[in-house]
C-alpha cells in the first residue's frame, strides 16, 4: 500500500490538536461474557486480526519542507503561526502511509479488571494517541464479574470519521456473512488534461464550488455575530475526560415519533435539549432563555458505498430549544429546525463549514489549525452526533456485542459532547465532558432517561 496525502479536513482534524485537545473519538463496546478468562482472549484476537488490516497499518506523516529565509514570512501571525509551525517547522501537508514498524501489540491492550466501564473509558479517552505510529488503540477492559468485558476503540478523526471507524472496528471482530456487493463498472480513467468539451462544466463546477464557498463563509459570519455562550458547556480546557451512557428503547422513541410526527433522530435531538434544561436547572445555572447551537454533523458518504479513507463531512447548525418549558413544543422546534437545513442541504450554511476546509491550502491548515480550534466556541456550544451502526448482531471471539456508546472529540474550549447510536433495538447515547469542568456528568445522563419518560407520558394515547 502506497502514501496517499491527507484530504483537507483530515489535515485540519490533524494540527487542532493538541495536548489539552486530543481529537481522536471513540466507542465503548460491552460484551457479554461465559469466563473471566473472556477478555484476555479477545485482546488476543484483536492483536492477531488487527495485524491483517491494512487500515490499521497506517500511519500519518508530517511532510515538509525547509523555511526559505530568502522569502521569509508576513509579519504579525503571533503566537498562533508559531503554534502551527512547531510541529514540525516547516511547510505543507501530510500524507497517510504503512507503518513499517508497525506492531499490533502497542494498540492493543488488556488491563486490569474494571468495576466502572464509564470510569476507565473517561481516564483512557483523555490520553492522546501516540502521533508516530498509526493513530489507533483498542483497550480491553475485563469486568470483575467475569459475565462481561468491554473494549474501549480510539480512533484519531484525521484516520476515520465514524463510519470509517466502524469499518476498521467491524473489521477485527467475528466475520459476518453479509450480502456481496455488486462490483461498480470502472470509472474510464481520464488524461493528464481534460476534454475540451469538458472546460465549460469543470468551468462551472469550480465557480459553484467558490459560491459555495462564500455563502458559507458568510452564514458563519453571521452565526457568529450574536454570540452569546452558554457557561455550563464552556471551559477552559483541562485535557481531562469523563465519559457517561444512556441505554433507551427505540420503540419508545417510534411511540413519540408516531404521535407527534417528524423523524427517530429529532426525537433523539430533542431529548437532548431536555435533559439539558433540566440538568441547568437541576445545577442551578437555569435554562430561562437558554438556546445553545447544536453542530449536527451530516455524512457524506454513500451508505452502500465502499468506505474510502479519511472524513466526508459536512454539518447542520441549529439552536436547541433548551429555554422551552413544553417538552412537545421543544420537539416541534427541533423538528422545524432540521426541515428548515435539509430544504437548505448539508452544502451550504454555517452547518457547512467543514466543506471549506477543501478550499484553504496545506500551509493554512498547518498554520491556522490552532486558530480553527479555538474559533469553535463562537461557531458552535455543544456537538451532537449520530453514528449508525448495522442492524445485526457483532460478536467477539463468540461472545455477543450488548451495548454501544459512541464518544465524540471535544472542540478547544467545549465542555460536553453527545454521540448517538442504534444498535438492536436500542439507543445508546455517549456523553464525553471536560472531567474537571463538568463533574456531575452522571446527573446529565439521569436526565436524558428523564426526559424521555417525560415525552411518553405527554404522547401516550
Amino acid at each position: 500500500m502506497t502514501s496517499d496525502p491527507l484530504a483537507p479536513l483530515d489535515l485540519a482534524f490533524w494540527n487542532i490538536e493538541s495536548a489539552d485537545h486530543p481529537m481522536h473519538l471513540g466507542a465503548l463496546g460491552i460484551f457479554s461474557a461465559r469466563s473471566p478468562t473472556a477478555g484476555a482472549h479477545a485482546a488476543d484476537l484483536l492483536a492477531a486480526r488487527a495485524a491483517a488490516v491494512p487500515g490499521l497499518r497506517m500511519r500519518i506523516r508530517d511532510t515538509w519542507r525547509p523555511l526559505d529565509l530568502r522569502n521569509p514570512l508576513p509579519r504579525g501571525l503571533g503566537r498562533s503561526l508559531a503554534h502551527g509551525l512547531r510541529r514540525p517547522l516547516g511547510l505543507g501537508g501530510a500524507t497517510r502511509e504503512p507503518d513499517p514498524c508497525f506492531d499490533p501489540l502497542n494498540h492493543v491492550r488488556l488491563h486490569a479488571p474494571a468495576r466502572d466501564f464509564h470510569a476507565a473509558a473517561g481516564r483512557l479517552m483523555q490520553r492522546p494517541l501516540e502521533r508516530n505510529r498509526p493513530p489507533w488503540e483498542a483497550h480491553v477492559l475485563p469486568g470483575e464479574d467475569g459475565v462481561c468485558f468491554a473494549v474501549l476503540f480510539k480512533f484519531h478523526h484525521a484516520l476515520a470519521d465514524g463510519l470509517r471507524a466502524l469499518s476498521l472496528a467491524a473489521a477485527v471482530l467475528d466475520p459476518v456473512d453479509l450480502p456481496v456487493r455488486r462490483p461498480r463498472p470502472p470509472e474510464p480513467r481520464g488524461g493528464l488534461l481534460p476534454d475540451v468539451r469538458e472546460l465549460p462544466g469543470l468551468l462551472r463546477g469550480a465557480l459553484s464550488d467558490v459560491g459555495r464557498a462564500l455563502d458559507i463563509g458568510a452564514s458563519v459570519a453571521r452565526s457568529t455575530l450574536a454570540t452569546r455562550s452558554v457557561p455550563a458547556l464552556t471551559a477552559q480546557p483541562t485535557g481531562t475526560r469523563r465519559t457517561a451512557g444512556v441505554v433507551i428503547d427505540i420503540d419508545d422513541v417510534h411511540l413519540v415519533r408516531k404521535a407527534v410526527g417528524g423523524t427517530v433522530n429529532d426525537v433523539l435531538i430533542a431529548v437532548v435539549a431536555g435533559a439539558l434544561r433540566s440538568w441547568l436547572d437541576e445545577r442551578g445555572d437555569g435554562s430561562e432563555g437558554v438556546a445553545p447551537r447544536a453542530l449536527i454533523p451530516v455524512s457524506r458518504r454513500r451508505p452502500r458505498a465502499a468506505q474510502p479513507q479519511g472524513n466526508r463531512l459536512s454539518g447542520y447548525l441549529m439552536e436547541l430549544p433548551v429555554g422551552v418549558p413544553d417538552p412537545l413544543r421543544r420537539l416541534t422546534a427541533v423538528r422545524t429546525a432540521m426541515d428548515r437545513n435539509k430544504d437548505a442541504g448539508p452544502d451550504r450554511g454555517a452547518g457547512a463549514v467543514a466543506l471549506l476546509a477543501d478550499h484553504v491550502p496545506a500551509l493554512g491548515h498547518r498554520i491556522g489549525g490552532p486558530l480553527v480550534g479555538q474559533a469553535a466556541r463562537l461557531w458552535f456550544d455543544i456537538l451532537v452526533t449520530s453514528v449508525p451502526l448495522p442492524g445485526f448482531g457483532l460478536r467477539l471471539g463468540g461472545h455477543p456485542l450488548t451495548a454501544v456508546y459512541p464518544f465524540a472529540p471535544l472542540a478547544p474550549g467545549q465542555s460536553l459532547a453527545v454521540a448517538i447510536s442504534t444498535y438492536r433495538g436500542h439507543v445508546h447515547y455517549g456523553l464525553v465532558a471536560d472531567a474537571q469542568a463538568v463533574p456531575d456528568l452522571n446527573r446529565l445522563a439521569r436526565a436524558v432517561s428523564e426526559e424521555v419518560e417525560t415525552l411518553i407520558t405527554v404522547c401516550a394515547p
